[in-house]
């Protein structure tokens, strides 16, 4: 009988999502053994696609974003992983096989999963911010930062993420305004106080962006705001914004299924074993790991991601190899 797309296709290992902690994840897999399958998820390539310059990947001086995530994908598909366009609508995690099913209607059975979803900057949502992302504005200082050296630069925000962004921003930039819609910040005390003490720091309250501003040549130019109780108007002048207010996990396939903290990062940490013990990408269920962003809510690097994305497929290799292995001795 010929297979139809709802018939179950086995894998032993699943790699659900395509940045830097799911094409790692499947170049180890593949070169295991294990013939991954990697789902790429509606955003091929992940945050890394919608980043310009690139020049904190070790071994290379610069490259595109998106230069980068084709190179990945190209080599994951080069060691023997099955990559596949679609998008996992639900995945349950109730038994094994694991049973994951695709927006093109493909279901998978899967030995192992790996989740690499990722997570998502939360952005203001003006159009403007839209226009100018990767041409001023950015969601990771320390990713982009670099670029900014000598210049004056905004922060939004008022949490741990806001005034940790500043504090970093203040070791490149001239000057650092940090925008707080209210009259007090929400971060912990001992960052307000390094902030508040840092003489390149000025903090603009009870203000919100209204409009970045810029022009095609230079990018952006500087940022429009409106006082959040009066809706007076203020300009002021910056060569970058940095939009610090919060990241939200891809962790909306586990819910109810894997601990997660934090807002819905995964939690990880040799809860079913690991090969370094507690230091594991290893999940609240065997047999699934999580890497990347979707577990990170501290790093949120490319280079951590992928380093990552390497524990979880041996990991995975180790214990698929140790199912194996008991199947084998209840066999005998």
């Amino acid at each position: 009988m010929p297979e139809t797309r709802a018939t179950p296709r086995p894998t032993r290992c699943l790699i659900i999502g395509s940045g830097p902690a799911g094409y790692t994840a499947a170049v180890y897999a593949a070169r295991a053994l294990l013939e991954p399958v990697l789902i790429q998820g509606i955003q091929p390539g992940g945050q890394l696609t919608i980043t310009t310059e690139v020049e904190n990947w070790p071994g290379i001086i610069e490259t595109q974003g998106p230069d980068l995530m084709v190179q990945m994908e190209a080599h994951a598909k080069a060691v023997g992983t099955q990559v596949i366009a679609d998008h996992v609508i639900s995945l349950d995690l109730s038994r094994r096989p694991f049973k994951a099913t695709c927006d093109s209607g493909a279901v998978w059975h899967a030995d192992a999963v790996i989740l690499a979803t990722g997570a998502q900057a939360r952005w203001l949502g003006l159009p403007s911010e839209e226009k100018y992302k990767g041409f001023g504005v950015s969601a990771c200082a320390t990713c982009d930062g670099f670029f900014f050296r000598g210049k004056e630069v905004i922060v939004i925000g008022g949490g741990n993420t806001a005034v940790e962004e500043a504090i970093y921003l203040t070791n490149l930039a001239t000057k650092v305004t940090l925008v707080h819609r209210r009259d007090a910040l929400r971060a912990d005390k001992i960052l307000q106080q390094r902030l508040f003490n840092n003489p390149k720091v000025e903090i603009v309250w009870d203000h919100l962006p209204d409009e970045i501003l810029g022009t095609p040549a230079d990018g952006v130019t500087g940022v429009r705001l409106k006082h959040a109780k009066t809706g007076e108007p203020r300009e002021i002048a910056a060569s970058g914004v940095f939009i610090a207010i919060g990241h939200t996990p891809a962790s909306e396939l586990v819910k109810d299924q894997l601990e997660t903290h934090m807002g819905g990062y995964v939690v990880t940490g040799g809860i079913s074993g690991g090969i370094s013990g507690g230091f594991s990408t290893a999940t609240s269920v065997p047999g699934v790991f999580a890497a990347g962003d979707v577990t990170d809510h501290v790093y949120r690097q490319a280079v951590t991601s992928a380093g990552m994305g390497c524990m979880a497929a041996l990991e995975a290799e180790k214990f698929l190899t140790e199912q194996a292995d008991a199947a084998a001795r209840a066999a005998e």
